[in-house]
C-alpha cells in the first residue's frame, strides 16, 4: 500500500474544522457577538421604567436582527447624571467611566471639558431623515454647529388646574376657564381668588390662599419678554425694557396681594395640598399630580385635574418653553456609533415614539408622531393624561417653541433670579399683609432689590 502524504492529513483537519465552524454558525444563526452599548437615562426607575421595557423590546427585535444590544446601567435623575457625566469627563478620582449613551441637557455638554468626545449625529442621519423632526427640538441639541444631543422625548410647560376647586370659585364669582388664556386674565383671577378664600373665614382675616404657582419664574419672564418682541438677555444679563415692565407689573401686582405662591419647592406640592389651584410646570410633572387633595387639617377629597396650554400676553406671540433632555453618544468605534443611531431611529419612529412618550408624560419629536398621537389619546385610561395630550396637540399646532440661548452664565443667572424674585416678592407680600397699601410701590421696590442681587 502507498503511504498517504502528510499534507492530506492537514487538508482533512482543515476541512473538518471548517465543517464544525459552519455547523456552529448554523446553530447560532450566523450572527457575530452583538455590539453592546451601555446606557444611562432618566425615564422611570431601575426596576420600573417604560424606556427599559422598550429597550428590551428593541433588543429582542431590531437589535437581534442587527446584532445590537443595549444594556441599561443607570436610571436616575438629570441632576445626578449631569454630575456623574462631568466627573467622568474630568477624570475625577473614583468617577465611573462614561457610558456609550447618556441622557443630557445641553448645559451638561457645555460644561464638559471637551464636547468633541461626543458623536455628531449628522454623521449618521441624512438631511432627509432629520427633516422629519421638529426643527426647534433639533436646534436645542446643536452645540457649536454639531448635533450632539438627540431628541427622543420633549416636554413643554403646561397649565394644570384643580377643576374641582376652580368650579367652586367660579360658581360664586363668575370666573371662567377662558380667562386663563392670557396672563393678564390669570393674574386678575389670582387677586380675586385670594379675596374669595379670605372671605371664607371672616373670623380669621388675612388667611386667603394663593391661586397660582409657577415652577419656573425665570421661564415666565424670558418667554414673556421674547413673546412681546424684545430680547430678554443682554450679554450674560437681563434687559429691563418696556416688555419686561409689561411682564413684571401684573405678576408683581398679584404676587404682592397674595395671589401667587412664592415658596420654595415644586408646583405639584401646593396643588396637592389645596394651597393653590392653578399651576404652570413641566408637562412631565403630570406624573406627580394626584387625583386627591389633602388639606392642612388632614381633610381629603377627590379632585379632577385638567391641563391647558400656557397663557399668553394680550397682543403677544404664542410662545412656549420647550424642555426635555436628549441622548448623547460617546465617540468609540464606527460599529458602536452606528448602533446608537439605529436605536435612536427606532425609538423615534412615530408609533414607537408615541408609545414611549405617552407612558412618561412627554411630547413626541416628529410631525408624523403628532399625527398619530390622537389615536393613542383615545386609548389612555387616565383622564388626566387624555387632557394633557389634548393640550399638547393644541400647543403644537398653535404655539412656537422657544429655545433658551446657550449662554456661559445662563445657569447662574437662572438660579439667582429664581431665588431672589421669590424672596423679594415674599417680603413685599408680607409688608402688604402688615398694612402697606401702596401695592405698586412694593412691586417696584421688589424689582429694584432683584436687580441688585443679580450678577453684573
Amino acid at each position: 500500500m502507498r503511504k498517504r502524504k502528510p499534507w492530506i492529513y492537514v487538508i482533512g483537519i482543515l476541512v473538518l474544522a471548517g465543517l464544525m465552524m459552519l455547523t456552529a454558525c448554523g446553530v447560532n444563526g450566523g450572527q457575530k457577538e452583538p455590539v453592546t452599548l451601555t446606557v444611562w437615562h432618566v425615564y422611570g426607575g431601575q426596576t420600573d421604567s417604560p424606556l427599559n421595557d422598550l429597550i428590551e423590546e428593541f433588543n429582542e427585535t431590531v437589535g437581534a436582527e442587527e446584532g445590537i444590544k443595549l444594556q441599561v446601567t443607570v436610571v436616575s435623575n438629570t441632576n445626578n447624571i449631569h454630575d456623574a457625566v462631568l466627573r467622568a469627563a474630568n477624570d475625577e478620582p473614583g468617577a465611573t467611566g462614561l457610558p456609550d449613551m447618556f441622557i443630557s441637557y445641553p448645559k451638561t455638554v457645555l460644561a464638559m471639558p471637551d464636547p468633541e468626545i461626543l458623536v455628531d449625529y449628522r454623521d449618521y442621519f441624512s438631511e432627509e431623515e432629520l427633516s422629519a423632526y421638529i426643527p426647534a427640538f433639533l436646534d436645542e441639541g446643536e452645540i457649536d454647529g454639531r448635533l450632539v444631543v438627540f431628541p427622543v422625548a420633549k416636554s413643554t410647560e403646561i397649565m394644570f388646574i384643580d377643576k374641582t376647586l376652580f368650579d367652586r370659585f367660579a360658581a360664586d364669582t363668575g370666573a371662567a376657564l377662558e380667562q386663563l388664556d392670557t396672563w393678564e386674565g390669570l393674574f386678575e383671577l389670582s387677586k380675586e381668588y385670594y379675596q374669595w378664600t379670605d372671605a371664607q373665614t371672616p373670623e380669621v382675616p388675612g388667611d386667603g390662599k394663593a391661586f397660582f404657582v409657577h415652577d419656573y419664574h425665570f421661564n415666565y419672564f424670558q418667554v414673556g419678554v421674547e413673546s412681546l418682541g424684545e430680547d430678554f438677555f443682554r450679554g450674560n444679563g437681563i434687559t429691563y425694557g418696556k416688555a419686561f415692565s409689561k411682564v413684571w407689573e401684573p405678576y408683581a401686582d398679584a404676587a404682592v396681594q397674595g395671589g401667587v405662591w412664592l415658596q420654595e419647592g415644586y408646583a405639584t406640592e401646593p396643588l396637592r395640598t389645596g394651597e393653590t389651584i392653578v399651576s404652570v410646570a413641566s408637562s412631565a410633572s403630570v406624573l406627580y399630580y394626584e387625583d386627591i387633595v389633602t388639606y392642612s387639617d388632614n381633610r381629603s377629597e377627590p379632585i379632577e385635574v385638567i391641563a391647558r396650554p400656557v397663557p399668553c400676553f394680550e397682543n403677544g406671540e404664542r410662545l412656549v418653553m420647550q424642555r426635555g433632555a436628549g441622548f448623547c453618544t460617546v465617540k468609540s468605534t464606527p460599529e458602536k456609533e452606528r448602533a446608537a443611531a439605529v436605536f435612536l431611529k427606532w425609538l423615534t419612529e412615530p408609533e414607537t415614539n408615541v408609545r414611549f412618550v405617552t407612558s412618561v408624560g412627554y411630547m413626541p419629536v416628529t410631525d408624523a408622531a403628532f399625527e398619530v398621537l390622537p389615536d393613542f389619546i383615545e386609548n389612555l385610561e387616565d383622564p388626566k393624561y387624555r387632557s394633557l395630550y389634548e393640550a399638547f396637540l393644541e400647543t403644537q399646532s398653535s404655539y412656537e417653541f422657544y429655545t433658551a440661548p446657550q449662554l456661559a452664565g445662563y445657569l447662574e443667572l437662572e438660579q439667582t433670579f429664581e431665588k431672589n424674585v421669590r424672596s423679594k416678592l415674599r417680603t413685599a407680600c408680607s409688608n402688604w399683609r402688615d398694612g402697606e397699601e401702596n401695592v405698586e410701590k412694593l412691586g417696584e421696590e421688589a424689582l429694584e432689590n432683584v436687580k441688585m442681587s443679580l450678577p453684573k
